[in-house]
């Protein structure tokens, strides 16, 4: 009997799982809160880890090349950061306005909102990739890049820069993707631009056949082709009727108010990427000071945990989600119980996660070094930023809710407070001043992203993000 019941449970599972995977399931204001969880955070998470496996083949690749090659592609992602700001902002208020209308019953106000979005999307990116390429010799110049670096790896900066329109769209139709509840919409057309590009990058990098070898230009190549054909089909499903959001039906007409109110709410996202962005920037630059080993340590660890924690964030995705939706439904009720099931959820899963990453915590730095210095601040690294991130489980999904109902202004203060006003201070004065060394900076940050998480959850029972009016 035993047996048989978890033949049924898998097999129930496992049909569930396909059908999240082939996006069959798109309405989320009715029915099981648990099963529409589930159905957004499968695809969701997919697309996340092909994300990651993308950033970590692409490195590899372009290692082969020469250190000056992997110094352009470091100084390149460093000044795309700004891209890529602004095409997450873009793509929450994108998801909060298309989920919201859905949620309304409203498709053409929902296609009519995604319209705006990727014309706004695309003005924006046009005048980045026209200054960028252009600029690309003075960029890298600027950003400290020798002579010989700047003659082997322009032509990377010039073209990663100059189709940047890729990066801003495939951002930003995703999130038309995800507020329509087309999550697996979304994936697909991620699994399709990263997988060209792993296809690619050798090719064009190291040559093959007729092809010559481009070094580290073919890696912008391989890049832009790639995410350029997922922008293709993405733009394939929306004006070939693949998804809910239909293009082909609505009114081509400027709205200079929706483009003011996509562009406001964008800023709370993009204020967020910065604020955590320069954060990290800062941290690390605190703890250079104690070594290269306490430096790799971090390093290694914050890598560890950034992968291993990407189904926190496809949990945190579907509940931005189910927030919009149900509170264009008018189901405000359903809309706080999906947040709260998405967080203990998570909370679950985080709490397994650290024990596994304490527990092994040795064993894991080893993977990537056995110097041991390295191994003992990446233990350390590990062991104190796992605890905090129990408690973190909450406050990310909360934040991504309150994305979700178009309120991007309060994450970003909470962030700003957490990050800059507490935790940059705390780190400098532990590790520094009170002699504390790395340990001083793994403490703080456990401590600012549990405090962060406690501030989340007492805004978030106040209710005011039900209000929001977008």
């Amino acid at each position: 009997m035993h047996f048989n019941s978890i033949i049924i449970f898998l097999t129930k599972f496992f049909k569930n799982f396909l059908i999240a995977v082939q996006g069959k399931e798109k309405n989320f204001t009715a029915g099981s809160i648990n099963k529409a969880i589930f159905m957004l955070s499968i695809p969701m998470i997919l697309e996340m880890i092909m994300e990651s496996l993308f950033a970590v083949v692409d490195v590899f690749f372009v290692s082969k090349v020469s250190v000056n090659a992997v110094a352009t592609v470091g100084l390149t992602e460093s000044v795309i950061m700004l891209i890529y700001a602004i095409a997450i902002g873009l793509s929450m208020a994108t998801t909060a306005m298309v989920a919201r209308r859905v949620g309304e019953k409203n498709v053409k106000a929902a296609s009519d909102a995604a319209f705006h979005a990727v014309f706004l999307a695309s003005a924006i990116a046009i005048f980045f990739g026209g200054l960028g390429a252009f600029l690309a010799e003075d960029i890298l110049r600027l950003m400290g890049g020798s002579e010989e670096l700047i003659k082997e790896g322009s032509g990377y900066t010039k073209i990663l820069l100059g189709g940047n329109i890729t990066i801003m769209l495939l951002f930003l139709i995703n999130g038309v993707y995800r507020g329509a509840g087309d999550a697996s919409l979304a994936m697909r057309s991620l699994w399709l631009a990263n997988g060209l590009n792993l296809v690619l990058d050798p090719i064009f990098i190291f040559g093959l056949g007729p092809i010559p070898a481009f070094g580290v230009e073919g890696a912008a190549i391989a890049t832009t082709i790639g995410r350029g054909a997922g922008v293709l089909y993405q733009l394939y499903s929306l004006l070939g009727k693949k998804s809910i959001i239909d293009l082909t039906g609505i009114n081509y007409v400027i709205k200079p108010s929706l483009l003011k109110n996509i562009f406001n709410i964008s800023l709370g996202g993009m204020g967020q990427f910065l604020i955590g962005t320069a954060s990290w920037i800062f941290l690390v630059r605190i703890i250079a000071v104690f070594g290269n080993e306490a430096l790799a340590g971090y390093t290694i660890s914050f890598r560890i945990i950034m992968f291993t924690i990407l189904p926190s964030w496809g949990l945190a995705n579907a509940a931005a989600t189910l927030v919009g939706q149900n509170l264009g439904a008018k189901q405000a009720a359903r809309a706080e119980s999906s947040v709260w099931k998405c967080a203990f959820y998570n909370m679950i899963f985080l709490a397994l996660l650290s024990v596994v990453l304490i527990y092994w915590a040795e064993d894991f730095v080893k993977i990537f070094s056995s110097i041991p210095e390295v191994v003992r601040y990446g233990k350390a690294s590990l062991t104190y930023i796992c605890i905090g991130y129990v408690f973190f489980a909450y406050g990310m999904v909360i934040n991504q809710a309150f994305n979700g109902a178009g309120d991007t202004r309060t994450p970003t203060v909470i962030n700003f407070f957490c990050y800059w006003l507490l935790q940059l201070p705390m780190a400098y004065l532990l590790a520094v001043m009170l002699d504390m060394g790395p340990d001083g900076v793994f403490i703080t940050i456990a401590f600012s992203v549990s405090l962060l998480a406690v501030i989340s959850i007492f805004i978030f029972k106040k209710g005011r993000w039900k209000e929001v009016a977008i």
